[in-house]
């Protein structure tokens, strides 16, 4: 999973979120930031306020009765499958570094490639997509 600044990150970047199930969000509050939160109808849904604004309510009294927080309050953390679309035609493959020490994305440049390099397989997603919100 990656860190919930590099979320912030790809948030700042443009990445869009529309919310579903099996969604992985942090609150971004000092106190529920190293907490993650997984959207799901049965717990958690997508909702709209009275004031016309996203919200996301917690059913029930499961998460410590929270009854909603709104949308902008939350730091999408998106997963690796989630990251690939995100980069969609830009990217080219995942694979292993040729030290074994972590994983390479290789990101359509126009006519060139880049490789974008991290420990894990979703960083090196995120770093990827990074790039392609920023230089795209």
């Amino acid at each position: 999973m990656i860190d919930i600044d590099v979320a912030r990150r790809l948030r700042a970047a443009g990445l869009d979120w529309e919310p579903r199930d099996g969604d992985r969000f942090a609150i971004d509050t000092e106190d529920l930031r190293e907490e993650t939160f997984l959207l799901s109808s049965m717990v958690i849904e997508p909702g709209i306020s009275r004031s016309g604004g996203k919200v996301l309510r917690f059913n029930g009294t499961t998460e410590w009765a929270l009854d909603s927080v709104e949308e902008g309050e939350v730091v999408w953390i998106p997963r690796e499958d989630q990251l690939r679309e995100a980069l969609g035609e830009a990217f080219l493959a995942l694979r292993r570094d040729p030290a074994g020490t972590g994983f390479v994305v290789d990101l359509a440049r126009g006519t060139d490639s880049r490789a974008i390099t991290a420990p894990h397989a979703e960083d090196a997603l995120a770093g990827a997509l990074l790039v392609h919100l920023s230089e795209g």
